[in-house]
């Protein structure tokens, strides 16, 4: 499935790296600060944003809501389901959980052109369009999230060579 939309290597993430890398971004953040709140960019950002947010000790938080991707098919339109309540964007902080070509970022960034954008995982399409990151993967690799991964139990030597 993921050769078949273009991505050629998969990037696991655990819950525990996540969290650290969250961390990370978020030390990186405060010598930004402070932020008058944070937005976090739906559903990727949720979890992301929560961290960030409790490491800034930010608590007026907002969403954007938005489509891009149908599983692991990119997206070339993004459809804004929900925009933020900020009144203005300067002094805000717009976190995602990573940012691959762009479109998503751009379509946000044009609702808050002021506001400090930043994800954790980066694609080199998409880094121009946001302001901090942590990690910076290969565009032809596909991060799967701990909340899109499931423990199975793990086939035996045995039965994978029988094709059980």
């Amino acid at each position: 499935m993921a050769s078949a939309a273009g991505y050629n290597k998969m990037f696991p993430v655990s819950w525990t790296e996540l969290h650290r890398d969250a961390r990370a971004l978020a030390w990186r953040l405060a010598d930004l600060g402070p932020f008058t709140g944070l937005v976090a960019i739906t559903r990727g950002g949720l979890v992301p944003a929560a961290i960030i947010a409790r490491e800034l000790n930010l608590r007026l938080i907002d969403t954007v809501c938005c489509s891009t991707y149908d599983r692991m098919e990119r997206g070339a339109k993004v459809e804004i389901l929900k925009g933020t309540a900020a009144e203005q964007d300067k002094g805000w902080l717009i976190v995602d959980d990573l940012v691959d070509t762009g479109v998503t970022a751009r379509a946000v960034r044009a609702l808050m052109p002021e506001a400090h954008f930043a994800t954790v995982y980066a694609k080199p399409a998409g880094r121009p369009t946001v302001d901090s990151y942590i990690t910076e993967v290969s565009q032809d690799t596909w991060i799967l999230f701990p909340w899109d991964q499931e423990a199975v139990m793990a086939k035996t030597i045995i039965e994978m060579k029988s094709g059980q």
